[in-house]
């Protein structure tokens, strides 16, 4: 079938005037107001072509979400400001034509007949053009936030960047590192709480030959992997104290040294860190050094979490939802009101990680088009937790913001803890069997 709908995105009387003029007459016009009601209506109707008024910071959730399939509606923005700049990023983030109002007769006829006459670019041309699009967002806390990361990706600064588990810093992280003129060179993760303490130096700073007993090769450490890009330490708040002097160190003046190697080594990097712990808290404790922090907190982003940004839930779950239409063959579509009111009415402790979760049940558990208030989990519904019977209480496994795999492997991991590697007791904790055990711990690469 082909599309026979345009899509207005205005609250102007005049542009809906003007479009009526100059759209064929075999085609509607649907109107909405704002961009949220626009990215509702992308699954429902049969688009020809969208109209959307605002800058390319305020369509840029539209974008991206035309962006994601091939075969979808050209955009053409209509923004406030006769600007260059405006224009040459709302082409980059993928909008088909740029018109500055108040807009002539004419050249919204010609906009509209090169848009609705010109093939569909394939997905690949319509990628956002750079790491910011994916972060999905309409809320103004997150268009400050985006807005300031973009300028210090310009320049070399060190970036801390702070917020609850599950808000976005990796993302951050990434998008600073490829809008930076370090994009050509390697980024480098590393999780400092993900790694044993006695060697995360070892993978930070690398080792020589023969500095210890297993080391029968020079291995380069994180920070000489980087080189000429950026190294990202993820929950710096877990760093050994010794790891934090060295790291203060090489932060200085630039130079690591390999375990048992006599030489320094000059390395020319960036350094962005993050944690979801309370720095100055721990500097209180003695567990994080002062010195080292203020060496981090060059310049600092603070992610909000995602209660104080409620206007971001919506545009965030449609973008999962058409990732899971996308690769699961999902049949939902959108919300209802009532269920988008009681998804702002929760804490989210999980954050983003937590809504994907949702989304991810909700795909499984939700027969119908659109997701009712009926099809949340309780503790949504409810803005708690449910009560158990024992009056003991119990978190939502939900709010800990962890994927199915991501539980499993945590429950096998704490069990062959627990039972200091023995096999047969740990089978016992989970009430497994103990192939069924191997199993799960061949899947995970857990010896």
């Amino acid at each position: 079938m082909n599309p026979t709908t345009v899509l207005l995105i205005s609250s102007d009387p005049h542009i809906r005037r003007a479009l009526e003029q100059v759209v064929p007459s075999h085609m509607t016009i649907l109107a909405v107001t704002d961009v949220a009601s626009g990215i509702r209506e992308l699954s429902r109707a049969n688009l020809a072509l969208i109209l959307c008024e605002g800058s390319p910071e305020t369509s840029q959730p539209l974008l991206h979400q035309t962006n994601l399939h091939p075969g979808s509606p050209s955009v053409i923005l209509i923004g406030s400001r006769n600007s260059t700049r405006d224009a040459v990023e709302a082409m980059r983030a993928g909008a088909a034509d740029y018109l500055t109002a108040p807009i002539t007769m004419t050249e919204l006829d010609t906009a509209v007949r090169r848009a609705l006459s010109a093939p569909n670019p394939p997905v690949s041309t319509k990628r956002p053009a750079d790491r910011f699009d994916l972060i999905i967002s309409m809320s103004p806390q997150m268009r400050l936030i985006k807005q300031l990361a973009c300028e210090v990706a310009l320049t070399d600064a060190t970036v801390l960047i702070t917020g609850e588990s599950g808000t976005g810093k990796e993302l951050f992280a990434q998008a600073i590192h490829y809008a930076s003129p370090r994009s050509s060179g390697p980024l480098v993760a590393l999780n400092c709480a993900g790694i044993p303490e006695h060697l995360l130096e070892s993978e930070l700073f690398g080792y020589h030959q023969g500095a210890f007993t297993d080391a029968k090769h020079t291995k380069p450490g994180r920070f000489q992997l980087a080189e000429g890009g950026t190294l990202f330490l993820d929950e710096i708040g877990e760093m050994s104290a010794s790891a934090q002097a060295k790291l203060l160190r090489v932060l200085e003046d630039h130079r690591v040294d390999p375990l048992g190697d006599t030489h320094s080594h000059q390395v020319n990097i960036r350094v962005i860190a993050a944690t979801n712990e309370d720095l100055p808290a721990h500097i209180k404790t003695g567990r994080f050094r002062l010195d080292l922090y203020y060496r981090l907190n060059v310049y600092q982003l603070r992610i909000p979490p995602l209660r104080e940004r409620l206007d971001d839930i919506e545009p965030i779950l449609h973008h999962f939802l058409a990732q899971a239409r996308r690769d699961h063959g999902c049949r939902i579509t959108g919300m209802t009101p009532a269920t988008l009111a009681l998804l702002q009415c929760h804490q989210w402790p999980g954050n983003v990680r937590e809504l994907h979760n949702m989304v991810e049940w909700l795909t499984i558990t939700c027969k119908a088009n659109q997701i009712e208030p009926q099809h949340l989990p309780a503790s949504v519904k409810t803005g708690k937790a449910p009560e158990q019977p024992s009056g003991e209480i119990k978190s939502s496994l939900l709010a800990f913001g962890l994927s199915f795999q991501e539980m499993e492997k945590k429950m096998l991991e704490e069990a062959l803890h627990k039972s200091g590697g023995n096999v047969s007791e740990a089978s016992r904790l989970l009430k497994i069997t103990r192939n069924t055990l191997r199993y799960r711990m061949a899947k995970y690469h857990m010896s």
